[in-house]
């Protein structure tokens, strides 16, 4: 299949700006060689003198027509991959007036002219200048010619429909019409005594027995390959009419604005997709929306939004037009389309006020504030283009938080994916999920300072993510065996770095292998990266000073989330038994559940309940520490993750530290 840059909605790309280039200069090359660098022989077909003109047009013209034509019928191009252009009689006709009339005049066209130029001819620099000019007088008089622009507008016009034969037909007619005009233009150039070496040769005999040939060879092709015409409205299957009828009143399309309006409403009917390239979809989306490829639809729309008004965008329209279409025909008649897709919901939506062309009335003022607040200013992050290579993934998830098995069954093997498994080396070995990586959660501790079980510096993080291959923009799944803190304390490695792109198994490998999901004993083979860690991202890990200055002045809340035997001082395992005075006890184990598929975080309402009763403010400062900072990973987790906490403060040494500092104040 061949994809054109208009069929992938890439004409603004540098790979098309490249292809016109040289397009462009093989084109130019082929006119001057032609001779259509000298007007005088450009003029010659006015005086019959000289009819090169017409040969190289027409020749042009063939072989466009059969060249499509026959593409089309094999399969290799599809019809809605090409640009057709609409036909207005009135402005085409005025329009070829005057563009028969200045070339009558002046020998030259705009193409021929650039040939000219390029050939050092003065006149056609001249001519090039009045076609400026007149595009210049064309926009400042628009208001008034616009009727003649507009007049006989009839959408795309195919001459074979309106004389009711078949395109077949028709491109034999026009080949024959074709090869007789190159026999007339041999002809009279001969009687003319001006050339016409070609007339009766074997060369023009055998070119103009080719064309017709593969003119007749197109007739001999089944004609619903060559798809000569669209059915009459009267033959469509009443599906298709319904969905003509509403393309019609514009029942396809949803505006800028009023997407705006509904997603900052916090509207839950909407199903945004955006079916960018996973890694367009990681510099930048409109929020809310999900990422999902072309080739997945139907089973997102199946799975997720049968239901939802769904909303297809990319950065143009034609790729979107054409997903909706399809879904149509699958039946599904809730899919609309962005109108002008993401660059102008970025237009019209997004760009500042201070830098639109016209006064903005003041309620829309007020509305493109609130639209930037909610769309850029929250979703900074994503605002900017990741550093490395490697895609995110499609899918309805938010990072960080958690992700269900279902997901990364569906996700599995996609590029951007990087799957850590924090079990035990042995259990890993044993078995795991495919293509995952075996990271042992003290391989992200060591002592620093004197004091045991510390994160390890950001840098030193980034090297051992780096050397499993995982980039900066991948998303990271983490799976756990018993412990879901194992998974959390893997995660606090990826806040230190600032790697926010982090998703923890729900329910662990123990539930992925209750679900009887695949499982293999390949080791996975993926060269290191380059990642670094971003700086400044650490401005959650506090000291034991930090934490006294609090405890002191009452400035935060303590959370520490032992088991109670050891908050009491009925057990201990350190220099000193009890807790910080002040602190708060909710053992991380009141955050679990065991399941027959295994261990799992409690329903977020759960969790959103009895954290309320003890925090009632989620901007409260909170910070939360266990006896070597494993355990109140977990918590650190399901407060700024999955309740939305927002000042939440991670004593990373925790009891190991405070106990064996007997200046520091300790209850009991």
């Amino acid at each position: 299949m061949i994809e054109t840059y208009f069929g992938s909605d890439a004409l603004d790309s540098g790979k098309a700006l490249l292809a016109a280039l040289v397009i462009g200069f093989l084109f130019g090359f082929s006119l001057e060689r032609a001779g259509f660098s000298s007007s005088r022989k450009l003029a010659g077909i006015f005086y019959f003198t000289d009819m090169t003109v017409l040969k190289v047009m027409f020749t042009a013209l063939i072989t466009a027509m059969i060249g499509l034509s026959y593409c089309m019928a094999l399969g290799w191009i599809r019809p809605e991959s090409l640009f057709l252009m609409d036909t207005i009689y009135g402005a085409q006709i005025v329009g070829g007036l005057l563009f028969g009339l200045g070339f009558a005049m002046g020998g030259w066209c705009p193409g021929t002219a650039a040939a000219g130029l390029a050939a050092g001819k003065m006149d056609a620099l001249l001519f090039l200048g009045g076609a400026a000019g007149g595009s210049i007088l064309f926009n400042e008089l628009f208001a008034v010619i616009k009727p003649v622009y507009t007049c006989g507008a009839s959408g795309v016009v195919h001459i074979y429909d309106s004389i009711g034969i078949s395109k077949p037909l028709f491109a034999l007619l026009f080949t024959l019409a074709a090869v007789g005009c190159f026999w007339g233009a041999e002809y009279i150039e001969l009687r003319r005594g001006k050339g016409g070496g070609l007339w009766n040769s074997p060369f023009l005999k055998a070119f103009s027995l080719a064309l017709i040939v593969a003119a007749v060879g197109l007739l001999v092709i089944p004609a619903e390959a060559v798809s000569p015409t669209l059915p009459c409205a009267s033959s469509l299957p009443a599906d298709e009419s319904a969905m003509l009828q509403r393309l019609q009143e514009g029942e396809d399309h949803i505006e800028p604005e009023d997407l705006a309006d509904r997603l900052l409403a916090g509207d839950s009917s909407l199903a945004l997709i955006d079916i960018r390239t996973p890694g367009e979809f990681a510099a930048f989306h409109i929020r809310t929306a999900v990422n999902v490829a072309m080739a997945d639809l139907p089973a997102y729309m199946a799975s997720h939004a049968a239901n939802k008004t769904a909303v297809l965008y990319s950065n143009g329209m034609t790729h979107p037009a054409q997903a909706r279409d399809a879904l149509d025909r699958m039946g599904y008649s809730n899919v609309y389309l962005l109108t002008d897709g993401l660059d102008g919901f970025m237009q019209r939506c997004l760009k500042p006020v201070s830098l639109r062309g016209e006064p903005v009335p003041e309620p829309l003022k007020l509305k493109i504030q609130s639209w930037r607040s909610f769309f850029l200013e929250t979703a900074k992050p994503d605002s900017e283009p990741p550093p490395q290579s490697g895609p995110a993934p499609a899918g309805n998830i938010r990072l960080p938080g958690l992700v269900e098995t279902a997901w990364l069954a569906d996700n599995l093997g996609r590029n951007g994916i990087h799957v850590i498994d924090t079990r035990s080396q042995p259990e890993y070995n044993s078995g795991h999920i495919p293509g995952s990586f075996c990271l042992n959660p003290e391989s992200v501790r060591g002592n620093s300072g004197g004091l045991p079980s510390m994160l390890l510096p950001a840098d030193m993080l980034a090297r051992v993510f780096a050397l499993m291959g995982m980039n900066a923009n991948d998303t990271v799944i983490l799976v756990y065996g018993d412990k879901v803190q194992d998974a959390t304390l893997i995660a606090m490695a990826l806040e230190r770095i600032g790697h926010s792109h982090y998703a923890v198994l729900n329910g662990g490998f123990s539930k992925w292998t209750a679900e009887k999901r695949a499982v293999d004993t390949i080791l996975p083979s993926k060269p290191a990266s380059s990642l670094v860690a971003k700086a400044g991202s650490d401005t959650f890990t506090v000291d034991a000073d930090t934490v006294l200055r609090h405890q002191k002045n009452k400035t935060a809340a303590i959370l520490d989330v032992r088991p109670a035997d050891f908050f009491s001082g009925v057990k201990s395992d350190e220099a000193r038994a009890g807790h910080i005075p002040g602190a708060i006890n909710r053992p991380y184990t009141e955050d679990v559940v065991k399941a027959d598929t295994g261990v799992t975080l409690k329903p977020a309402a759960d969790l959103q309940a009895a954290y309320a009763k003890l925090f009632p403010s989620k901007d409260a400062p909170i910070i939360v520490h266990c006896r070597t900072g494993h355990q109140a990973s977990q918590t650190f987790f399901v407060l700024k993750h999955l309740l939305g906490y927002t000042n939440i403060l991670y004593y990373d040494a925790g009891w190991t530290e405070w106990a064996a500092h007997p200046e520091l104040p300790v209850a009991k």
